[in-house]
């Protein structure tokens, strides 16, 4: 951990607490706005259609490629540069955005947007710098809890800003990604001293590089599978949610809107509140397969509920999907060192993005065929089934891996 004065590193948890919320907070106000955005350049609801899940993925795979190099720089460079220099290019994309004249500008922007995007792995980077390992699943879960609050406000504020026209969220989202770029430029401290920097190799920072990392130990490497399964599953949400909520329960955007500000709220409590006590309690280990078993039976209750009250319901058990994250990734900054966590995250988001790319292509086919007469699969929650298995074979490699950790250092003792 890096020494860092107590008055300094009370504002540096408070800028990157700010960064989080701001960088979600930004990307959730044009949810609302964005498709009605491409449709009218596009000219019809099914282009749109397609043209966004192209722009997601056009972000997750240029996430792909930069995490990594932006992790990579930071070890070099210091995190500081990278995090403020993310923050002004993510305002840049949002003007970009604002004035597209066409959809090629958008398709521009959603690449730029992964791009400065990428810059959560220096985030996890830095709080793995000034904070003791024992205490980092706790300051995850505070950055999860960040990732919350901004995902309840934005799109509602995103909605409300549209009525002034589909360029206004675009707008502000740049003047506060501009603002929060100018308040970290006179609070955020450097984390990494030069002595624990490494040079910058692009064996390392390309994503198959970077991903090398995570094969170094037997536990990490079992952890990132963790990873993967993780965000493959929690993907199910962006692909059918807005689809199955409309189709099996009638629910319009509005009641969608509270159900997923609800889902935020349950996510602040417990990333926020719950992750600190028990992991102090439990142990990391214990209260991330518990988080993974906790989603996967909120998922399965999902995809089997027959009533929209009985699945807003469901939404309790799965809420403890925000316990696996934060400790997940306290686990893994714990087996590299000081000068390899921005290598570590950036492989991180690499592996993720892999997730979210392919995951969303998956789980929409699960769902069309699933839904409508003579279906193949005639169950709409099929898509819900199966990510709730996938996450229970998260949570079984998490176990397995764990065990094989502790008999591993009860042997070195």
């Amino acid at each position: 951990m890096t020494a860092v004065a107590p008055e300094k590193r009370k504002a540096a948890l408070a800028f990157i607490f700010v960064v989080a919320v701001m960088d979600i907070l930004s990307m959730g106000l044009v949810i609302p706005v964005l498709p009605p955005l491409i449709e009218q350049f596009t000219g019809s609801p099914g282009s749109a259609g397609i043209w966004n899940g192209v722009l997601v993925a056009l972000w997750a795979g240029m996430q792909f490629l930069a995490s990594p190099v932006i992790g990579s720089l930071s070890d070099q460079y210091g995190r500081r540069p990278v995090i403020l220099i993310s923050c002004v290019g993510l305002a840049l994309d949002w003007v970009l955005m604002a004035l597209a004249p066409n959809l090629w500008w958008l398709v521009v922007g959603r690449l730029l947007g992964g791009l400065t995007s990428s810059s959560f792995t220096t985030v996890y980077a830095y709080m793995a710098d000034i904070t003791a390992p024992e205490h980092r699943a706790r300051a995850y879960g505070l950055i999860g809890a960040a990732f919350g609050g901004g995902f309840v406000i934005g799109p509602a504020l995103g909605g409300l800003l549209g009525e002034f026209g589909p360029r206004t969220p675009f707008w502000v989202a740049a003047v506060l990604s501009g603002l929060t770029a100018l308040y970290g430029w006179f609070v955020l401290p450097e984390s990494l001293p030069p002595e624990k920097r490494m040079t910058f190799s692009w064996a390392r920072a390309n994503p198959f590089g970077a991903m090398k990392l995570l094969g170094r130990h037997r536990e990490l490497t079992g952890l990132a599978g963790v990873n993967f399964l993780l965000y493959f599953a929690h993907h199910v949400f962006s692909a059918v949610f807005v689809l199955y909520a409309a189709h099996r329960y009638g629910w319009g955007p509005g009641l969608v809107g509270l159900v997923l500000a609800f889902a935020g709220v349950l996510d602040m409590i417990v990333q926020g509140v719950l992750v600190g006590p028990l992991v102090k309690r439990f142990g990391d280990r214990a209260i991330m397969v518990v988080g993974l078993f906790g989603g996967a039976l909120g998922l399965v209750a999902m995809g089997l509920a027959p009533l929209g009250w009985i699945f807003f319901l469901t939404m309790l058990p799965n809420a403890l999907w925000g316990l696996a994250m934060p400790t997940l990734q306290s686990l893994m900054t714990r087996r590299v060192g000081d000068d390899e966590q921005g290598q570590l995250q950036g492989a991180n988001m690499s592996v993720a993005s892999i997730a979210g790319v392919a995951s969303p292509l998956f789980f929409g086919w699960v769902y069309s065929i699933s839904v409508g007469q003579g279906a193949p699969v005639p169950h709409p929650g099929a898509a819900f089934v199966i990510a709730a298995g996938v996450l229970l074979l998260a949570a079984v490699i998490g176990a397995v891996t764990n065990r094989r950790a502790e008999r591993e250092e009860s042997a070195t003792v």
